[in-house]
């Protein structure tokens, strides 16, 4: 059993919450009729629809409490089943929040960050529950932005997300970005603010 001294041992148990937040603000300002719209590919990921989008993120948090514990792939590919991708509307936001706050109970409970976690991309190295984090962060966080500009919505993301990201960008950009997770670093003023120099840094465009 986590004690409360272990709730929140490390930042990225707080960030996690915040990048979810974020990611649900713009869930929830969906038109019905941008749903079947196209994102275009950005800093590394790929064009999807829009609910093929959400529906993403919402297996990506369904999969949070497993893979902290330490559980395999194999398991988890038969306690969950596929996830659907073509919710929309008002059954892909539900859908959104409950997975979203199981994942983040899961993430507060976390007792050890250092702890081995099996990722579907091992082949990459081994991973820690704290890199796992950091990447499920990333992932949300960046696609926020992403959702928001599409959708014509406030594409400012909450400051201390983005120091947060940069903080995890620092040191993992370069290695990542020879994955193929981000594009090319894009090139902007030194005076740019905070949040342009985090989505250059990502292959963005600010």
């Amino acid at each position: 059993m986590c004690s409360k001294l272990c709730v929140m041992s490390i930042p990225e148990q707080t960030l996690f919450g915040t990048a979810c937040q974020a990611l649900s603000t713009v869930i929830g300002q969906i038109g019905a009729e941008d749903w079947d719209r196209k994102t275009t590919p950005s800093g590394g990921f790929p064009g999807r629809i829009v609910r093929e989008v959400v529906a993403s993120h919402a297996k990506e948090n369904r999969w949070v409490g497993h893979v902290l514990a330490g559980g395999t792939i194999e398991d988890g590919t038969t306690l969950y089943p596929e996830y659907p991708a073509d919710l929309s509307g008002p059954d892909a936001v539900s859908a959104w929040h409950e997975v979203t706050a199981t994942a983040a109970s899961d993430v507060l409970a976390l007792d050890d960050p250092s702890r081995p976690v099996h990722l579907s991309f091992g082949s990459f190295g081994d991973f820690t529950a704290r890199d796992y984090l950091q990447q499920v962060i990333t992932y949300h966080g960046f696609e926020t932005f992403d959702l928001a500009r599409l959708l014509g919505l406030d594409s400012t993301l909450p400051s201390d997300l983005v120091a947060g990201l940069t903080v995890i960008m620092s040191e993992v950009a370069e290695q990542w970005r020879t994955w193929g997770v981000f594009g090319p670093e894009v090139t902007v003023s030194p005076d740019a603010n905070a949040q342009a120099k985090l989505l250059a840094l990502s292959g963005r465009t600010p």
